[in-house]
């Protein structure tokens, strides 16, 4: 018998196992990587780069100015994750080893969960907790859907808690002085044209004419004359210029006028406004113009959030 033959009786030497075999070279990298970090405490993802990180790993930002998001327009956002992934990535600090906790970009992480993905893009920065709250507070200033008091709350934090002075402030968020004094100066006004500011029963051009009238009493009468008779910015500015007008006549001493056309009544506006803000997650403003034309607004604050609206409009 030949040795060749020989070598075929004998017994068959153990197989030897190759760990992550049939699963790619991204698996063997991923292995060794892991092993490897594991032993000299290497960073996975050095500052200033953009990885991708397990959502179970990012921890939300405590510093995170807003507190609600609506359920529904979080579900429609997921929607659009699922279909188009995410075009943006967050922003997050590492704080230890495979630990990291969000800067920015808080509905993006909770729709990526409803989703259901396991890893998103992420840019790695280094912040101290100072810096967390301010880049929270700017990250919440600079989207497009805010109303004037949330900017001016925002501010305000700004200048207490991260002791920034008013021409620091401007700069950080690349608007002049004036223009962040106009803010600041809202939140002297009393709650109930704060509220109607926030509501956007009022706009920023009737509030800033407000905050010239010294007496409050006389602010919140004009404030209702303006929500009562739907008055423009510059029939209030030229009505503080002049002290305060007296409020029309009444019916017995006006002329007779042409018939007008219908308005819409300021509640069935605002309830109109509220209802599609639910509908589209996202600031909707309805403004009503001459002979019963006017427009419709609907903010967005990132492509994909655009990209979100635009599905929801589109016919079933």
């Amino acid at each position: 018998m030949s040795e060749k033959n020989e070598d075929k009786n004998a017994p068959a030497a153990p197989k030897r196992k190759i760990g992550g075999l049939g699963r790619g070279l991204n698996a063997l990298i991923e292995g060794s990587y892991e092993k490897k970090s594991e032993r000299v405490g290497l960073v996975p993802h050095p500052v200033n780069s953009v990885g991708m990180i397990p959502v179970e790993h990012i921890q939300a930002n405590p510093y995170q100015p807003r507190t609600h998001f609506d359920q529904e327009a979080l579900r429609e956002l997921a929607d659009s994750i699922k279909l188009q992934g995410i075009i943006q990535p967050v922003t997050v600090r590492q704080t230890g080893t495979n630990a990291y906790q969000l800067i920015s970009g808080e509905r993006r992480l909770q729709a990526s969960k409803l989703a259901g993905l396991d890893t998103i893009p992420a840019y790695i920065r280094k912040a101290d907790d100072q810096q967390m709250l301010e880049m929270a507070l700017i990250e919440n200033i600079q989207r497009e859907n805010l109303n004037a008091i949330e900017i001016a709350l925002s501010y305000q934090r700004l200048v207490s808690e991260c002791n920034l002075k008013q021409e620091e402030l401007g700069d950080r968020v690349g608007k002049n002085r004036s223009t962040v004094t106009n803010y600041l100066r809202l939140l002297k006004l009393p709650p109930d044209i704060q509220i109607g500011l926030r509501d956007t029963v009022i706009s920023m051009g009737h509030a800033r004419a407000l905050i010239n009238i010294d007496d409050m009493e006389q602010q919140l009468t004009l404030f209702h004359r303006i929500v009562d008779e739907d008055l423009s910015v510059r029939r209030v500015e030229q009505l503080v210029r002049n002290g305060l007008a007296p409020k029309p006549a009444s019916a017995t001493e006006q002329t007779p006028a042409e018939p007008a056309v219908p308005q819409v009544p300021v509640a069935e506006l605002r309830r109109t406004e509220r209802h599609l803000s639910d509908r589209f997650g996202s600031r909707v403003q309805v403004k009503p113009g001459p002979q019963g034309r006017g427009e419709i607004k609907i903010a967005f604050d990132s492509v994909e959030d655009m990209q979100r609206i635009l599905h929801i409009l589109q016919p079933a």
